[in-house]
């Protein structure tokens, strides 16, 4: 049978830069290895599968494949996906709505600014607060990993931290934007240094000079099926662990702003919003636009 799917930019309002995502709407009958045949047709970051809900309080359950694996929690894929629900549900017209979305690892409460017929900006509750799954891996590794001196690695209190909302990350601070635009996998060496997780993936950042909570990413995820991505709301949702194991934030809200995929030509902008309460994170957000680009059929 024919299922539609629509491509959407994700943590962007400008068509062809963000991250690239592909959402199938009719999903019913499919089973996971057709998803995933699906998926590594698209060969984008991570393609959406949208199902009708089992629990009719939600709008949608949807599962989320890489083109190597299925994730239980994506960003980009629940911005750009709720997005895109809220554009068809209110048919383009400007205005706001709020439902859920059942992740493997969840329910993701969601909120939806229709803009115009093609975008929208959402924002999305972590369903999980992120938690230390380890302890960061040594400067010298990392480097060796990146293909970086041991003295780049690390900034201010920022030093390593292997942080998870829901999916593994290695957090690496690096010393400059020269550094983070010279990071780059070293193949083996990079497989060796994060091979006890289960997927390795490295989250490379460094504060924007004089910007304060502003801060510049890369993800690089070989063992996602993924070389490079654009923007990765997963690992800023991990990354707020590791601002608060090493950045001095007190109790109140906190806007952080991270750029991602300016090294690809993919320029991507993603919002985060810390509460802490008595010391401890309490609840965060993730935030961000998304635009359609184009609409089709699978015929497969």
């Amino acid at each position: 049978m024919p299922r539609r799917f629509v491509t959407l930019d994700v943590f962007t309002s400008e068509p062809f830069t963000g991250n690239p995502l592909a959402v199938v709407l009719d999903a019913q009958g499919l089973e996971t290895g057709g998803m995933q045949a699906i998926a590594r047709e698209f060969n984008l970051s991570e393609t959406v599968f949208v199902f009708p809900p089992e629990d009719s309080r939600q709008r949608a359950d949807i599962r989320i494949f890489t083109p190597a694996r299925e994730l239980p929690f994506a960003g980009h894929p629940t911005v750009g996906t709720a997005v895109l629900l809220a554009l068809l549900d209110r048919e383009g017209r400007p205005g706001a709505v709020a439902f859920g979305l059942k992740e493997k690892v969840g329910i993701v409460p969601c909120a939806v600014e229709v803009q115009d017929e093609t975008r929208g900006l959402a924002r999305f509750k972590l369903p999980r607060m992120p938690f230390a799954w380890s302890e960061g891996k040594e400067s010298s590794e990392c480097a060796w990993a990146l293909g970086l001196d041991p003295t780049e690695i690390c900034f201010e209190r920022h030093v390593p931290s292997r942080h998870s909302a829901g999916v593994a990350y290695d957090l690496v601070p690096v010393a400059s934007l020269d550094a983070l635009a010279r990071s780059k996998p070293q193949g083996e060496s990079f497989d060796k240094t994060f091979s006890d997780s289960d997927h390795p993936a490295a989250y490379v950042y460094t504060r924007m000079p004089g910007e304060g909570l502003r801060f510049r990413a890369r993800m690089f995820g070989p063992g996602m099926g993924v070389a490079e991505d654009p923007a990765t709301g997963s690992a800023a949702a991990a990354f707020a662990g590791a601002l608060m194991q090493c950045e001095p934030l007190g109790d109140g809200e906190h806007d952080i702003v991270i750029e991602q995929g300016v090294e690809m030509g993919r320029p991507s902008v993603i919002s985060l919003q810390m509460v802490i309460k008595g010391g401890a994170l309490v609840s965060a957000e993730i935030g961000g636009h998304a635009v359609m680009v184009s609409r089709g059929e699978i015929l497969a």
